[in-house]
């Protein structure tokens, strides 16, 4: 049964976000929240590397599902962004390139021919009165084509269950404390 630390809800992109200004246009601007318990880690960086480490198996199979689909169309698959990630880019979060961080937030994301894209995972919140404390993972999409808008069409409602679904694994598994590095 969800608590407040489990569920991750849709709210409105966070006016601070730097993901706001990523693109001119956008064709996908979502953003989920969930509730950080006490104690937990405030480094946006220790937290997306839990995210995308912790996620559910069936994700996995949806991304080998992707890039069976995908690699025909020529766009970058997740298993060649792993093999970047380890060989090549090792400060890369999961698959995805960091494009900006900071003691709040982390930009990763990745640019391919059909669209570009960035997520950020934000934290805020800890001041006065109740110290409640929110991660909210941000999504911004442009589409440079038809192949572009038609995948992203395709492919959003997945979007928005794989970034819930992400949230909640990694609330179940148990946030990094401060202090934890990943």
């Amino acid at each position: 049964m969800p608590n407040e630390f489990t569920l991750a809800t849709a709210v409105a992109l966070p006016a601070h976000s730097s993901v706001n200004n990523a693109f001119a246009s956008v064709n996908l601007a979502d953003a989920f929240a969930i509730r950080l318990p006490s104690g937990a880690s405030n480094d946006p960086d220790v937290l997306a590397r839990f995210i995308f480490a912790h996620q559910p198996a069936w994700i996995g199979h949806l991304l080998r599902v992707r890039d069976m689909i995908v690699v025909g169309l020529g766009l970058k698959t997740a298993a060649q962004l792993a093999k970047i990630a380890s060989e090549t880019e090792p400060s890369r979060v999961g698959i995805f390139k960091v494009y900006s961080t900071n003691a709040t937030e982390i930009v990763v994301g990745e640019d391919d021919k059909h669209l570009n894209f960035r997520i950020s995972i934000l934290c805020a919140g800890g001041s006065a009165p109740d110290n409640r404390r929110d991660l909210t993972m941000t999504t911004v999409v442009h589409c440079h084509n038809l192949l572009g808008r038609t995948y992203l069409r395709v492919i959003a409602p997945f979007h928005r269950a794989v970034v819930k679904a992400s949230l909640r694994s990694a609330a179940r598994v148990g946030w990094p404390e401060a202090g934890a590095h990943q």
